[in-house]
C-alpha cells in the first residue's frame, strides 16, 4: 500500500509542476538560424528558435543606436560631421565633412537608409568617440533595457567579431523602443525627403514589408546584412487583437529573411490575442483574500482562450514593474479582449504553456503508473 501511495504521489506531485513547453510551433522550421516572435504589449514569447544563441545582428544595431540618441540627446542638436564619418565604409547617406545636420535627421537617415555614416555622426556626437559610445550604449542596454546577452562594439553594425546580441534580447530592444513615440514614427516612416550637403534625394525604407511586400498591419522595420551575419531582420506589425515583433538572425538570402517575417507575423495573428483585466475588477483568492486592480493589466493568450503564463493551479503569473502578482485569477468570464495598444506592460515570458502537451504528460504518466503497479503485482504472485 505504500508503494501504490508513492506512485499516485509522483503523478500528483507532477501534475503540479507548470509545463514550459514551447508557447507554439510552426509547421516548419524557419530559415533563419535564429528567431523569436514576442506580443509586443506583454513581452510574451509565441516562438522561438535558438532565441538565446550569440549572432552577429549587422545593422539591426541602429535601433539601438537610434533609441540610446532619442532618449539621451536634443533631437534639435546640430552634429557636425568629422572625417571619420565621411568616411566610413558600407550604406551611407553621403554625409560631407563638416556637415552640419539636425540630430533627428541623422537619426532617420540612421533608421531609413541604414547610414553607417550617420551612425558614426551621433556616436561621435554623444560620446566623442565611437569606442566610448559602444561602452555607454552597453551599459544602457543593459541597465535600462535589460539587454543581458549583448554587446556591441559600433554603433551601425559593421562586423566585429565581439559585436554580439541574441533574438530575444533583440525583440527586447525593440519592444522598449516602440514606447518612444519618435522612435516609433521614425521607425515606420515609409518615404522622407532628404536635402544633404553633396545629396539631395528621396529616401525610402529599406525593409520591403513596408513598402514593396504588402502585408496588413506592419509598422515597421530594420534590415541587416554583413556577410557573417547573413540577412537580419526586425518586422512589427499590428491587427486588431495583438501587436507583434518577429525577429529573424541569419538567412542565406534575402527573400527566405522575409518569408520567415511573413511566416512567424502570420503564426501570430492567426494564433493569440492580447486581453486586458480592467482596472477596478475585484479577485477573491482561493484562500478569500481579495484584489482589486488598480491598473489595467495585459496578458496573452490563444484564440481558442488557453491563457498563457498560468500554472496547473490556475494562477495567472502577471509581471507588472518587475514586480510578480501571486494572485489566482479566474479567467474564464472575466478577461475582456483589447486592442494591443497604449503603453507596454512587461510580463513574464519564462513559463510558456501547452495545455495539450501538458495534458498528453499527464495520460503517459499515468499509464506508466498502472504499467508499474501491474508489474508489481506479478512480481508479489510470482515470489509467494
Amino acid at each position: 500500500m505504500k508503494r501504490l501511495s508513492f506512485y499516485f504521489i509522483a503523478i500528483i506531485i507532477i501534475f503540479s509542476i507548470e509545463t514550459k513547453a514551447d508557447a507554439a510551433k510552426l509547421d516548419n522550421e524557419l530559415f533563419s538560424e535564429s528567431g523569436i516572435l514576442i506580443d509586443t504589449v506583454t513581452g510574451q514569447v509565441l516562438y522561438e528558435q535558438n532565441a538565446d544563441r550569440p549572432m552577429y545582428p549587422a545593422s539591426l544595431t541602429k535601433v539601438a543606436t537610434a533609441i540610446y540618441a532619442i532618449e539621451t540627446a536634443d533631437l534639435d542638436e546640430i552634429v557636425t560631421v568629422s572625417a571619420k564619418a565621411r568616411n566610413v565604409e558600407g550604406t551611407r547617406v553621403y554625409l560631407e565633412e563638416g556637415e552640419q545636420v539636425p540630430l533627428k535627421r541623422l537619426i532617420q537617415g540612421l533608421l531609413l537608409n541604414s547610414g553607417n555614416d550617420a551612425g558614426v555622426a551621433i556616436a561621435e556626437h554623444i560620446s566623442g568617440s565611437s569606442r566610448q559610445f559602444a561602452r555607454d550604449l552597453n551599459n544602457y542596454l543593459e541597465k535600462k533595457v535589460g539587454m543581458g546577452d549583448t554587446n556591441f562594439t559600433n554603433a551601425h553594425g559593421l562586423f566585429n567579431q565581439e559585436h554580439v546580441t541574441t533574438a530575444a534580447d533583440l525583440a527586447k530592444l525593440t519592444q522598449y523602443a516602440l514606447q518612444n513615440s519618435t522612435f516609433k514614427e521614425i521607425f515606420g516612416t515609409e518615404q522622407l525627403d532628404w536635402n544633404g550637403d553633396s545629396w539631395s534625394t528621396t529616401l525610402y525604407h529599406h525593409h520591403k514589408m513596408v513598402r514593396e511586400i504588402p502585408y496588413e498591419g506592419i509598422t515597421g522595420g530594420k534590415t541587416g546584412y554583413v556577410d557573417e551575419s547573413g540577412h537580419t531582420l526586425i518586422t512589427t506589425a499590428e491587427r486588431e487583437n495583438i501587436s507583434l515583433i518577429a525577429v529573424t538572425l541569419k538567412t542565406e538570402t534575402q527573400n527566405q529573411a522575409y518569408q520567415d517575417a511573413i511566416a512567424l507575423l502570420d503564426y501570430g495573428f492567426e494564433n493569440f490575442k492580447t486581453s486586458i483585466i480592467p482596472s477596478g475588477k475585484e479577485y477573491v483568492s482561493p484562500d478569500g483574500s481579495s484584489y482589486t486592480v488598480e491598473e489595467d493589466l495585459y496578458f496573452t493568450e490563444t484564440k481558442s482562450g488557453a491563457v498563457l503564463n498560468v500554472g496547473n493551479d490556475g494562477t495567472l503569473k502577471i509581471k507588472q514593474n518587475d514586480k510578480l502578482l501571486n494572485t489566482a485569477f479566474s479567467l474564464d468570464d472575466e478577461a475582456d479582449n483589447k486592442q494591443s495598444s497604449g503603453d507596454v506592460q512587461k510580463a513574464s515570458s519564462s513559463d510558456k504553456v501547452d495545455q495539450q502537451s501538458s495534458f498528453s504528460t499527464i495520460v503517459v504518466i499515468f499509464l506508466i503508473g498502472l504499467v508499474l503497479l501491474f508489474f508489481r503485482k506479478l512480481i508479489k504472485r510470482a515470489i509467494t
